[in-house]
Order: C-alpha cells, then sequence, then structure tokens
C-alpha cells in the first residue's frame, strides 16, 4: 500500500510538473515585447548620457510624490521625458558601453534606474490601473513582457535575478519598485553612482522601520515581515550579509529587535 501510494503521488508530481511546464511555454510564447520609443540625439549625432538621466530626473521630480507614489495620469499626458529617458535605455548599457560604467557603482545606479522606470513604462503602456492586484496580470508582467535595453529583450523578473542580483547588495530589494503600494518607496530623485551605498542604506533603513514592513509584536513574542524578505532570503541570510534575517534587519533598525 505504501509502495502504491509513493508511485501515485510520483506520477501526480511528474504531472503537474508538465502542467507548469506547458503553461511556461504557452506563455513564452505569447511574450509581449514593448517597443522604445525613438531616442532623440544631440547635435553631435550622439545619444547624451546626461540628457537622458536629466530626462529621468524629470520624471521623478514631476509625477512622483515624497511618498513614492507616481501621477500615472500625468505621465500618460506628459510622457516626453520617460519617453526619451526608456529610448536611452534601449541603445545603452554597461553591457552594450562598458566604457560609459567603469565602476560597480555605475552599473548598479543604471540597472535600479532602469528596471524603475521600464516598469513605469510598461505599466502605462498596458493601461493597467495604477495598484494591479491580479496574479496572472502580475506573472504576464514581469515574467513575460520584454523590453529592450542596450539591445537585448529581457523580461524585468529575468533583469532582476539574471543581471541585478547576482551583484550580491541585498540592498536593492528596497530601491527596485514594482510599481504597487506594498513595494519600496520610488525615490524623487535617479540613483547615482557618487552616492549610492549611502543611499541604499538610507532606503534600507526606511524600510526596516517602517510598520507596513516590519511589524514587532512582543506580547505574542512575533515579528511580521514584508514578503520581500520570504521571497530573497537567500540575499539576506548568507555567510556575507547576516546570520538571520533579524539579524539582518537589525543592522539598518532604529530600535533592534531581539533575537529571542
Amino acid at each position: 500500500m505504501i509502495a502504491r501510494r509513493a508511485g501515485t503521488d510520483t506520477v501526480l508530481r511528474i504531472v503537474f510538473a508538465c502542467r507548469v511546464l506547458l503553461l511556461g511555454l504557452v506563455m513564452t510564447g505569447c511574450a509581449t515585447v514593448i517597443q522604445p520609443p525613438a531616442l532623440t540625439q544631440t547635435e553631435s549625432g550622439h545619444t547624451s548620457d546626461e540628457l537622458a538621466l536629466r530626462s529621468w530626473a524629470d520624471v521623478l521630480h514631476r509625477s512622483v510624490d515624497w511618498l513614492g507614489r507616481v501621477d500615472f495620469n500625468d505621465l500618460g499626458m506628459n510622457p516626453a521625458s520617460l519617453n526619451e529617458y526608456v529610448a536611452y535605455i534601449s541603445e545603452v548599457s554597461p553591457e552594450r558601453n562598458p566604457e560609459k560604467f567603469p565602476a560597480a557603482q555605475d552599473r548598479l545606479a543604471y540597472y535600479l534606474n532602469s528596471y524603475n522606470a521600464l516598469a513605469m513604462y510598461g505599466v502605462i503602456a498596458h493601461e493597467f490601473p495604477e495598484d494591479f492586484h491580479s496574479l496572472w496580470d502580475r506573472a504576464g508582467f514581469f515574467k513575460f513582457t520584454r523590453f529592450n535595453i542596450g539591445g537585448r529583450e529581457i523580461s524585468l523578473y529575468d533583469y532582476e535575478n539574471d543581471v541585478i542580483r547576482p551583484l550580491g547588495d541585498p540592498r536593492i530589494h528596497f530601491a527596485l519598485n514594482c510599481m504597487v503600494k506594498a513595494c519600496p518607496r520610488l525615490p524623487q530623485t535617479p540613483f547615482s553612482a557618487v552616492n549610492l551605498d549611502a543611499t541604499l542604506d538610507m532606503l534600507a533603513r526606511e524600510f526596516v522601520n517602517h510598520r507596513g514592513h516590519v511589524q514587532v509584536l512582543p506580547s505574542a513574542g512575533l515579528v511580521r515581515l514584508s514578503e520581500i524578505f520570504r521571497f530573497y532570503k537567500k540575499d539576506f541570510v548568507n555567510p556575507k550579509t547576516a546570520a538571520s534575517l533579524i539579524a539582518y534587519i537589525n543592522q539598518y533598525r532604529d530600535v533592534p529587535i531581539d533575537e529571542n
């Protein structure tokens, strides 16, 4: 009886895996590629890095409030600056133009800015509501919608997991914005290599001291955490970062959490 039950469970797991694989193949076949707008060129005929970053700074200053909320209505009616930056992303990247990004901080600042800008651009292109809760919508958007980044078509899911996370800095999870309310706050200024480390520290402190992301319940002996810590636990807990989630969080907490 035990052997028969085990055999049945194995078959069910195989059938389930096949269905998941089939679904993935079907969804991949239906992947959407969002084409970038045309890039404005300078008088010399070359794209301007400074002009592109100024365009992104204009978007963040004009359409993002101090709580990190995006005014998509404004963006939809005034898309020029966002279009300019997205067009730049399609032409320039650390992989395509390594000479423009000599240091690790240069590359990471580009990755964070481009991810957030493309997420914003994708919401507008798909005409999603400001807070799309459907799991199907989110999966289709992040995994099966592809963007042009330096001539390479890639989804935001793969961009995060194959390009950004391998850099080994868990603070990126407090800087990447998925355009829904539960995400980390979107800053009103672009990320810059010059002060990137301090900015990421500031965002980490802000995130773990926010009751919406970390709730300490002393009477129950519990701590409730944002699901970011569950999804990416191995980024926060490893020999290079911390021995536990609480230990990692306490590096940035104003009032450390009792690890007991």
